[in-house]
């Protein structure tokens, strides 16, 4: 598909690159040097993919997918040079949608920006179904994206929802971390089944009435995760 994808990235030789392979793959593309310019481009041309840099002058790439996580539902691809793994959670905490350490291959990005551009498209087909799944407090609308606790709607990222939506469709069965994973970024090298368990954390102090003991987001030990059909 072709899209339109935003890259910030404060190296000039580097954004070239990108650009040159995102073109190539039919894309239209902008590209910007620092987090302020991103952040104004994101909010005025509306992007299908923004590609971004951690690293840049002004805002950085975590200030600026948390910024527009709030504002947008835009696909955010992470390019950083760090390679610890609170890095990478933190990326996946404050919403964005992969990870990719430098240095990285064109080819290797380009087969994420495909990815992520096939999985989330724009007036992608309604899906077949129930529109509502409920398990207890819990609602699950795969069709609108929109999850509901007590009737109340709560914000989720993209592997969030992507976790619900793969539990709520088979309550009582366990997933596993890397079934999980696969659901909600496709097997990939920088991710890690740590990722999961982050992405639970977050999701039972949105859900849980008490976190600390989950009723719904049950972790079924040395295996994975559950949801609890009777909650």
């Amino acid at each position: 598909m072709c899209a339109q994808v935003l890259v910030a990235e404060d190296d000039p030789r580097q954004a070239e690159v990108v650009r040159r392979y995102l073109a190539a793959d039919g894309h239209r593309t902008l590209v910007v040097h620092d987090g302020r310019a991103a952040l104004d481009e994101a909010r005025r041309w509306r992007p299908d993919l923004l590609v971004l840099d951690v690293m840049m002058p002004g805002l950085d790439g975590l200030h600026v997918c948390r910024t527009l996580r709030q504002e947008s539902d835009v696909l955010v691809l992470m390019l950083t040079a760090r390679t610890g793994e609170d890095d990478l959670l933190l990326g996946l905490e404050l919403g964005a949608d992969d990870y990719l350490t430098k240095p990285y291959s064109p080819r290797e990005l380009m087969a994420r920006v495909r990815t992520l551009l096939r999985r989330v498209s724009r007036g992608a087909p309604v899906e077949a179904g129930p529109r509502v799944r409920r398990i207890g407090r819990l609602g699950v609308d795969p069709a609108r994206r929109i999850v509901t606790v007590d009737d109340v709607e709560i914000e989720c990222t993209r592997g969030e929802f992507a976790i619900l939506a793969a539990l709520s469709e088979q309550p009582d069965r366990v997933f596993t971390r890397a079934q999980l994973l696969h659901h909600t970024r496709g097997i990939d090298r920088s991710s890690t089944e740590r990722t999961i368990d982050v992405h639970m954390m977050n999701l039972r102090r949105k859900i849980e009435a008490d976190p600390q003991r989950p009723a719904c987001l049950l972790t079924v030990y040395g295996v994975g995760y559950k949801m609890a059909a009777g909650t």
